[in-house]
């Protein structure tokens, strides 16, 4: 079992493989365990033993199935129950539970009952389950005290107690890891929502600031070029200096959107350590941070801070998009007038370090080799890593352009 897309970092695939081996298969086992013991049995006659063998084969299988099935995939709040495979576990569970009970093995005969009916149980929804598990403890006092009196064996009170209270033992046995497993599916499912949802405010965020930006400059525009149609026949003189405000007005709503797309207005280092950590701890990836000194990134320009943070966006988009990273470590600081930005993750699983279209770190290497820094990374097998070196008072000489923004995530 591997994680999939879904499940990566979650740790779902080991709690999976545990769950299958608690539920699945100590059902399975003890299903065989006392069923067998019973069939070996010398004083068993022949024509008991083959029925029982035979409703044994059927209904571990059918168990393994129904178990298994529920398993997979991460389970919703309510999984359809397979009809056919539940036909025939009962049909075994009636043979494995007649057989006995007729030779009045009490400790027996609701071992197949106890389990079909936990295995009917997860499939219900709470308030039907609860109905299902005290009616069945009900029933299972009469089977046995019905036999009890008719013989006269005098073992009432055991016929009658102990076959409830092994249904109930067992339903707590296969519901307890099965509840635990639908919990965890659901608090990664709520893990990625949280993930969906981080980029979703970011969206409205960028959605806004240009609503800001382009509402206002193009009214304006579009006011203007209307009064210059109405005054270029009356007034030429006046419809040309509405033009060159018209101009004026393009350049400044292209300048501001330019602005706008290189990140909400300036990218900081402290901004993209944070939101790095954030999105990656959503989808379930251990992001380690070491900041020194602690107090380290006032001491950078704004330019230097900006470069900084583009470059820690584009790390954390790669972890993102270009691996299956479980780990990542992030290390920033200081030394001798330097500031130095390390980002490793592992999980690389084959897939390309770097955009080919050369909009990626490849124009990041170019931004900080023209501030008199550098851009380094490198692949060893399943690790990936960046770093980043730029003096402190670095000043950015390449012209804002959209082409050198930060990937969009």
């Amino acid at each position: 079992m591997r994680d999939g897309p879904s499940e990566r970092g979650a740790g779902l695939t080991s709690l999976r493989r545990y769950t299958w081996w608690t539920v699945p298969g100590t059902t399975v086992c003890l299903l065989a365990l006392f069923y067998g013991d019973w069939i070996l049995d010398g004083d068993v006659p022949l024509w008991a033993r083959v029925p029982v063998a035979a409703a044994l084969v059927a209904d571990v299988v059918a168990s393994a199935v129904l178990l298994g099935r529920w398993l997979t995939p991460t389970p919703d709040a309510e999984v359809p129950l397979p009809k056919g495979w539940l036909v025939a576990t009962i049909a075994a569970t009636t043979v494995l539970a007649a057989l006995p009970l007729a030779r009045r093995d009490y400790g027996l005969w609701a071992v197949a009952p106890a389990v079909t009916v936990a295995i009917c149980a997860t499939y219900l929804p709470p308030s039907r389950r609860r109905h299902l598990l005290i009616g069945a403890a009900l029933l299972a006092t009469l089977p046995g005290a019905a036999v009890s009196l008719t013989t006269g064996d005098g073992e009432l009170p055991y016929a009658t107690l102990f076959p409830a209270g092994l249904l109930l033992f067992t339903v707590w046995m296969v519901l307890g890891p099965l509840w635990a497993w639908n919990l965890a599916g659901r608090l990664d499912r709520a893990r990625r929502l949280e993930a969906e949802l981080a980029v979703k405010d970011e969206r409205l965020r960028f959605a806004a600031d240009l609503h800001d930006i382009q509402g206002h400059h193009l009214q304006v525009i579009a006011l203007k070029s209307e009064l210059a149609a109405r005054l270029v026949e009356v007034d030429p003189t006046r419809a040309a200096e509405e033009m060159r405000e018209v101009r004026q007005l393009s350049a400044e709503a292209l300048r501001d959107t330019r602005a706008v797309v290189r990140g909400y207005r300036r990218t900081t280092l402290e901004d993209e350590i944070a939101n790095a950590t954030r999105v990656l701890a959503a989808v379930g990836i251990d992001a380690r941070t070491t900041l020194l000194p602690a107090a380290a990134a006032p001491e950078l320009t704004p330019t230097a801070r900006h470069l900084l943070g583009l470059v820690m966006r584009e790390a954390t988009t790669n972890v993102l998009r270009h691996s299956q990273a479980r780990h990542t470590e992030v290390d920033y600081r200081v030394t001798d007038g330097t500031a130095r930005l390390k980002v490793g993750n592992d999980g690389v699983d084959g897939l390309p370090a770097t955009d080919g279209d050369g909009t990626g770190l490849h124009s990041l290497g170019e931004r900080l080799r023209a501030a008199d820094g550098e851009l380094r990374w490198h692949r060893d097998g399943d690790r990936f890593e960046i770093e980043a070196s730029l003096p402190t008072d670095a000043t950015d000489t390449v012209p804002p352009h959209p082409a050198n923004g930060p990937v969009t995530r």
